[in-house]
């Protein structure tokens, strides 16, 4: 029977996570697996993967055979490597701390580049944010802007009309008073 190292889909539509599992290769992808190392989820930035990092090198060692992608993920998180210096620790190239020394060597500029990786994501996540954050300002004091030359623009619409207003009344005024002078100039008129 040969085994193999692959993912196992679960999620839902659009939204695939995965389990890490050793099964036979007759097995369906999604069906009967033999244990499950971990899961990878490639819907966060960077993808998540959560492993039994001893486990995985065990089914290694016995001669599991990883598929392609299952093989890129376990290499990213170190098993491949750590497999490659057990191999050289069977073969007297090197002592078995050597070969820990190595990959904690390698573990930490891992980790290391991972960090800076994620910090970069997150300057360039506040970057966006502080531009998008002016650009509403900018555009909000546009607004507001507009809405006080169209409330300027309507008080001095008031005003004009205000004053047309009491231009009319003062005009009305005194055309009754020119009214009333003519009349009154009439009724002496008629009494004389």
């Amino acid at each position: 029977m040969s085994t193999k190292i692959r993912l196992s889909r679960h999620g839902k539509k659009g939204y695939a996570f995965y389990h890490i599992v050793v099964a036979d290769s007759r097995a369906p992808r999604d069906g009967r697996f033999i244990e499950k190392l971990g899961t990878y989820n490639p819907n966060t930035n960077p993808a998540t993967v959560v492993l039994n990092f001893e486990s995985a090198v065990r089914w290694i060692g016995v001669g599991a055979q990883p598929t392609d992608t299952a093989r890129s993920i376990l290499s990213k998180e170190g098993v491949m490597y750590r497999h490659h210096l057990n191999g050289g620790v069977r073969k007297g190239a090197f002592t078995e701390e050597v070969a820990e020394q190595k990959f904690a060597k390698w573990k930490a500029e891992k980790e290391a580049k991972t960090a800076s990786t994620k910090a970069a994501l997150d300057a360039a996540k506040a970057k966006t944010a502080k531009e998008r954050l002016e650009a509403e300002t900018k555009v909000k004091e546009a607004k507001a802007a507009a809405l006080a030359a169209k409330l300027a623009e309507a008080a001095a619409a008031a005003k004009a009309a205000e004053a047309t207003e009491e231009a009319a009344e003062a005009a009305a005024e005194t055309a009754e008073e020119g009214e009333a002078a003519a009349a009154e100039a009439t009724e002496e008129a008629a009494a004389e």
